[in-house]
């Protein structure tokens, strides 16, 4: 019997170059990494990126059941816990988040009010766990490497595998954040190829050349044939070698000290003080140069 073919709507996040999807078959449906917006320069939290999500979604009269998170970025801030109050719906990522909660407590000294232990989130993930939203099952699979806690999440003959592979001609995700390997990504990866060779692939990221547009989708064959980084032949020492090589000239992104004080707690700011305002930290001379 031939798999589910479940219909995927991408919204592109031209700023953070991050894909956000809904995913639906019949009136059931989840969304995958969701962006709230973020004014480095001034500070300033919106959600218009979000909020379009919240209208196709209703202009589909779909209920939204899961919010499910491909890991805790890096690039973006989430607006996971936007839509789960907007939706009334879950929130879900790997349970490797809890290494990344510590970590990243530990980095922004934040209080006794945070606790690392995922709480943050309403299910956390292992490998084959499955999910389910009407007749569509997500399954799980730990694609880690990036980061501790990377999944692909598997919905029919659809495959979104998070911070894992670019388009052919961009490569692979870096391996340089704390908790990074490349060897688990190279495994990961592996995974990843082995699916069946019709597998829709959609990624989290596109940054694409001058010459065509942003590509949500990809293939198997396009990436075993195409990737600059890990096309068939590559093996794990190749591959190692020139992701730490690469990852050594990267600069740090954009919104990397935003993005995880409030992707470490499913998508919330953090808590206001007495005067109703919140707060992010900056720790000092801890990246970079």
């Amino acid at each position: 019997m031939s798999p589910l073919q479940p219909i995927v709507h991408a919204f592109f996040h031209a700023d953070t170059h991050t894909f956000t999807y809904v995913v639906h078959e019949g009136r059931s449906a989840v969304v995958i990494d969701p962006v709230l917006d973020y004014d480095a320069a001034a500070a300033h939290v919106s959600s218009a990126s979000a909020d379009a999500v919240i209208a196709y979604v209703h202009e589909q009269r779909l209920t939204v059941e899961w919010i499910l998170e491909t890991h805790a970025h890096a690039d973006h801030l989430s607006a996971g816990d936007h839509l789960r109050n907007a939706f009334g719906a879950k929130l879900a990522i790997g349970e490797g988040i809890v290494r990344v909660q510590s970590r990243f407590k530990a980095l922004f000294g934040l209080g006794e009010e945070f606790v690392p232990d995922g709480r943050q989130f309403d299910r956390l993930l292992r490998d084959g766990d499955a999910l389910h939203a009407g007749v569509m099952e997500i399954r799980a699979m730990a694609t880690p490497g990036h980061t501790d806690d990377g999944l692909t999440y598997l919905i029919g003959d659809a495959a979104f595998v998070g911070d894992t592979l670019f388009a052919p001609e961009t490569g692979t995700a870096r391996c340089d954040f704390p908790g990074g390997d490349a060897s688990r990504l190279y495994a990961s990866i592996q995974r990843i190829l082995a699916l069946p060779p019709e597998t829709r692939l959609f990624l989290c990221h596109d940054y694409p050349p001058a010459s065509r547009g942003a590509e949500a989708q990809t293939s198997i064959p396009a990436q075993r044939h195409g990737n600059v980084h890990v096309k068939d032949g590559a093996t794990e020492a190749s591959f190692v070698a020139l992701r730490t090589a690469r990852d050594a000239t990267l600069p740090v992104p954009r919104l990397l000290l935003p993005a995880l004080q409030v992707n470490i707690r499913g998508g919330r700011l953090p808590p206001p003080d007495e005067e109703g305002v919140r707060y992010l930290r900056l720790p000092l001379n801890r990246f970079g140069a």
